[in-house]
């Protein structure tokens, strides 16, 4: 198993957080620019990674103002895992975690950790950015 993730400090009430995170139409925000075809409801989202793959994921397990797990809905490339994990600093202060947990191969493993660690990374950056 490759677990991939990165954490960020957002000065938003956690409650505001996972509101926003609980709504796959607003993860589209959060894509990168190779992110293209995205289409969404509050519980699923398919998109196409360029030069990658098409994937479709379904929030699988809602745990309110802790933690969002994606799933794919449809067959993917491999195993994978989305779980946003929060954490209330203070009353305005929100610590947010998004894991990428994926059943890669040692080839896939070298193919795919780095774009994955890229969006894990653009994905939390996003989230700082967009809930100002």
């Amino acid at each position: 198993m490759t677990i991939i993730q990165n954490t960020t400090v957002i000065q938003k009430p956690l409650h505001e957080v996972y509101t926003f995170l609980a709504d796959l139409n607003n993860h589209e925000q959060l894509m990168p620019e190779n992110i293209y075809n995205w289409t969404s409801t509050a519980d699923e989202a398919s998109f196409t990674i360029q030069n990658m793959a098409k994937l479709a994921l379904r929030i699988s397990e809602r745990i309110v103002d802790k933690e969002l797990v994606c799933v794919p809905s449809a067959e993917a490339p491999f195993a994978i895992t989305l779980r946003w994990k929060l954490d209330s600093d203070s009353e305005n202060s929100t610590q947010a975690t998004f894991v990428i947990e994926a059943e890669l191969n040692m080839m896939m493993k070298m193919i795919a950790s780095g774009p994955l660690q890229k969006l894990v990374d653009h994905q939390v950056t996003r989230l700082k950015e967009v809930l100002v």
